[in-house]
């Protein structure tokens, strides 16, 4: 019975986050369940705090029906992108309206994991500080980060473009912290922020792609993220697509990385600048029409294609800085780059788009592994909930 009842509470609860205010008659239609149960369970609901009235909505000809909606202040979550120039922590209220936000830069190779840890911890406390929140009122802290992450309580990441190998992030932030901790592929907190927000939304089977100074993807399959027997699913820039062809930063050669990464892109066109102004160079570059930018949209066309060929997605989402910036000039060109390297039928099904999210997609994203588990009643306040560690 406790199983059931948290099986019902969980699928409210999903239901009322992703559709928005909504009647407990309209609450019975989309969950299936009784409207007995929605009675029983919404009333916990309320006395609780979870959720709250949202005003009437008139009905046919009876009194108007009450609207419930998940209350946005019941809790806070945080969310952490650890990128390769930079730390962003962002807190966030259960609407993901962002309340406070902090920024670190990192250097060129140096991606020490100590340098790290300390500005994801100075984030979380610079941000609750700016909010002027409870740290008892903290759900938890989403972390993304490059890399294959092992999950379990140490959280170990192997990054071999950082120089990372089974580095015990979790173990390593739960020093210094006691909210709870959720840790992911920067991609894939991404993706799942596109899946529940943006482009994404409303797709069942969808790619995200993260092209930025490294190259990942997020891959959706049935509405949940697909990870493979190590959660090391989506390393797509580390697919090859040249036989001995460039050098990649992870120690292979012709990886997709190595042709469509923004580093790369600017130095086959024989420019080097620093991570502060990869940005605004590569910029300078798309919009010059330099040759090397074609020579990359063939290189990304044959790499999405293969993510077509292979995974039959409705839609593929292009994100990261590097893969906004080349979709916002080049859509139309790689979107026919595509279509000359996939099959006919799968190509013809699938749709391919920008990001709706910008540059705090991962953060966003990794705010939300709290709110998945919050979602699942697996994840609450300190205050509310003094067990949650």
């Amino acid at each position: 019975m406790r199983d059931l009842r948290r099986g019902n509470r969980a699928a409210l609860l999903r239901t009322l986050y992703f559709t928005g205010p909504t009647s407990r008659h309209e609450l019975s239609g989309l969950t299936g369940l009784s409207a007995a149960s929605v009675s029983n369970v919404t009333g916990d609901l309320i006395a609780e705090n979870v959720i709250v009235e949202a005003g009437l909505v008139e009905s046919d000809g009876g009194r108007p029906r009450v609207l419930l909606r998940v209350n946005p202040a019941f809790g806070y979550v945080i969310g952490v992108d650890v990128g390769e120039t930079h730390v962003h922590v962002e807190q966030f209220d259960l609407d993901m309206n962002e309340l406070a936000k902090a920024e670190y830069t990192l250097r060129p190779g140096r991606h020490d994991v100590d340098l790290v840890v300390r500005h994801i911890l100075d984030g979380v406390d610079t941000v609750l500080a700016a909010s002027g929140t409870d740290p008892a009122e903290v759900m938890g802290v989403g972390i993304g980060v490059p890399g294959i992450v092992e999950s379990g309580p140490e959280a170990l990441i192997h990054a071999q473009t950082f120089g990372w190998d089974a580095v015990p992030l979790g173990a390593l932030l739960r020093a210094g912290t006691p909210l709870p901790l959720y840790v992911d592929n920067g991609a894939k907190t991404m993706g799942q922020a596109e899946l529940w927000f943006g482009s994404g939304r409303g797709a069942r089977h969808a790619i995200v792609v993260l092209i930025g100074t490294g190259v990942g993807a997020s891959i959706i399959t049935d509405g949940l993220t697909y990870r493979g027997a190590n959660s090391s699913a989506g390393e797509w820039g580390h697919t090859k697509v040249a036989v001995g062809g460039r050098a990649c930063r992870c120690g292979a050669r012709g990886c997709l990385e190595a042709y469509i990464g923004a580093a790369s892109i600017l130095e086959r066109a024989g420019l080097s600048a620093e991570m502060a102004r990869e940005q605004a160079t590569l910029a300078e570059l798309v919009r010059s029409g330099d040759p090397v930018i074609d020579e990359t949209i063939d290189y990304l066309g044959a790499g999405l294609a293969n993510l077509i060929n292979l995974f039959n997605p409705e839609r593929i989402v292009i994100g990261g800085w590097a893969g906004h910036l080349l979709g916002r000039h080049e859509l139309t060109k790689i979107k026919k780059a595509v279509a000359e390297n996939s099959l006919s039928q799968p190509f013809e099904t699938a749709s391919i788009v920008l990001g709706r999210l910008g540059p705090d997609a991962v953060a966003l994203g990794a705010a939300t592994l709290v709110v998945d588990e919050f979602l699942l009643g697996k994840a609450s306040s300190h205050r509310r909930h003094p067990a949650a560690i």
